[in-house]
Parts: structure tokens; sequence; C-alpha cells
């Protein structure tokens, strides 16, 4: 229920938009006389049609329009499960769907959220994973191919790790309950480890092993990139350490390019994680994770594998609150 509460297909929204004066769209759609009338309707000229009956016929195109959109999606979502998607899906998503409905209707069905206040070529959608459980997807509403592209990373590129740490909270409105800063994580996939051509980053718990190994060996994370010499899912990673309670002064797109040799010349290859760290101090900030393609190690830097969509660490939250301040 919880991905079909606001995310989806918000048929509440239809009724509201179109069943006052007409009847519950779903129920006027099953009823096959009136099908048959509005068939008849669209067949016949335009002159024997009059000015409410025709109303009525927009209205119910309306209607149909927005149903094929939820279906769509729902088609994306039964293909994302098997991971059988075009790899330009989710562009088309946010391009044909969510775009056009928050500009046109204020309503962004199927993503969660649309932002245009920067405009569209810094805007950015809100999608909940089509393949289910907590987690979330920041696309921009510009086409950029993913992490290898120099958009991101550009003097004035939008920081859209910033904006995905900013928009967290629906993490905590899925799950009912406020997370720690601690508990959440973003990640972007390298090109060989992901499945859509449209960057995404993909915002969720992190796994509990991660955030308990992250604090046990927080003295190790400096202010510059250092490999991290504590295994992370099986992956060793290079570790660096930004201060601050939000991302807005760090683009870890711009980090990674300027701050590691032959990355800029090599970022398809790259993976990068953010998370929440606040330190045994109590000083809070981000641990910024890096790993590169190596497939004789079987690694193909997918830094998504440090999160948990199922969110296991709420519930160890729950039961045992971290001794770290917020």
């Amino acid at each position: 229920m919880g991905i079909l509460k606001r995310s989806y297909c918000s048929f509440s929204q239809l009724d509201r938009h179109f069943s006052q004066g007409y009847g519950h769209p779903l129920i006027r759609l099953a009823n096959e006389d009136w099908l048959a009338d509005l068939l008849t309707m669209l067949s016949a000229g335009t002159n024997q049609v009059s000015y409410g009956r025709s109303l009525t016929v927009l209205l119910a195109l309306a209607v149909m329009a927005a149903i094929c959109a939820c279906v769509t999606f729902f088609l994306l979502a039964a293909n994302a499960a098997q991971g059988d998607l075009p790899r330009n899906a989710l562009w088309g998503v946010v391009q044909s769907l969510c775009v056009p409905g928050q500009t046109q209707h204020h309503d962004p069905m199927p993503c969660l959220q649309v932002d245009l206040n920067g405009g569209i070529e810094s805007g950015f959608a809100i999608l909940r994973d089509p393949r289910g459980g907590i987690q979330f997807l920041l696309i921009p509403t510009t086409q950029i191919s993913g992490i290898e592209s120099p958009i991101v990373r550009g003097p004035n590129a939008t920081n859209y790790f910033a904006r995905a740490w900013e928009v967290r909270t629906h993490i905590d409105d899925a799950l009912h309950l406020t997370l720690p800063r601690d508990d959440i994580g973003l990640a972007i996939n390298s090109v060989v480890s992901r499945s859509q051509d449209q960057l995404h980053i993909h915002f969720s718990c992190i796994r509990a092993d991660v955030r308990e190994t992250l604090h046990e060996h927080e003295e190790k994370i400096g202010d510059h990139w250092a490999p991290f010499n504590v295994s992370l899912v099986g992956h060793r990673y290079i570790a660096m350490w930004v201060s601050g309670e939000h991302l807005s002064p760090h683009n870890p797109f711009r980090l990674l390019a300027e701050g590691l040799p032959d990355a800029a010349r090599d970022m398809g290859n790259r993976t990068l994680v953010v998370i929440g760290l606040t330190r045994s101090d109590g000083t809070k900030g981000f641990v910024i994770l890096e790993d590169q393609v190596n497939e004789g190690r079987n690694d193909l830097a997918n830094g998504e594998e440090l999160l948990d969509n199922a969110c296991h660490v709420a519930a160890v939250g729950i039961a045992k609150p971290f001794k770290n301040p917020l």
C-alpha cells in the first residue's frame, strides 16, 4: 500500500478533478452503455454534439488519458521488477508524464514531486523506485546520461546530491517516522552497473552494518580522499569527509573529478555514495565514498549496494537508539 498511497496512480485526484457533476470516472468508464454512447459521440460530426455533451467527452478523455499514464507506469514497474526496461525509460516517465503533469495540472504523478523553481535545466523529479521498497530516485528534468557527464561537475552545475539530501524526508514519510541523518544514504552507480541512461540518484536507508562500520572507523576518514581499508559489502572504497548539515557547499561529482588522479577521464567507471555521518564529538557532516570498476575482482562499482530499501536500520534504531547526538 505504501507504494500506491501517493506516488503512482492518485485516482482520488482524478475523482476530485473530474467527478463533480459527472459521477465517479471509474464507474462511468465501467458503464458499457456510457462507453458506447461516448464512441458514438466521437464518431459523430461536431455539429451534432451539444456543448454539454462535448464537455463530458473532453472530461472522459482526460480521465482516460490519466488512466493510460497510470497503466504506463504500472507496466514500467512490472518490467523494472524483471530487469527488462529500455535504457531511456526513466527519462520517458519524467519527460512525458511528470513534468507535463506538474506544469499543466500541478500534479506530477506518477512522480512524488517535480521541482522547477530554478527552471527545467536545473530542475528535478522525485520518483519512488518502481522496483519497490523504501527507495527513491532523484532524476534531473534535463537529459543527462549519468555520472560520466561533465554537466554535473561544471562550475555552474546543479548539485543534484544536495537536492537529494534536502528531499530525503520522502523516506520519513514512507516509514512514518523521522530517521537520524546518519541512517540515510545517496548513491549513483557506474555505467556498467546501471540499467538507465538518465542520471538518477538513489536515496534510501543505509545498511545497518555499513553504518556501524563507518562509525567504528570514523578516525580513518579524513578531509581528503584516502583508501578506507575496511570492507563494505565485500568491496574496498576510497573515502573522504566533509563537514556541515547540508551538502550544498560540496558537489561530490566535482570533488571526485578534481580530487582523484584520472577520475575526470574515467568518471563512467566510478560510483559515488554519500552518507550522513555525525562524528563522536557531535560534529555533523558526510562521508563520501568512491569505488571504481574492477571486473577482475567482480567489482562493478555499484554503490547502491550500501543502501537497504527494506530499511532494517529503522528497526535497529527504534530498538537501540544510536549513541551519537543528532
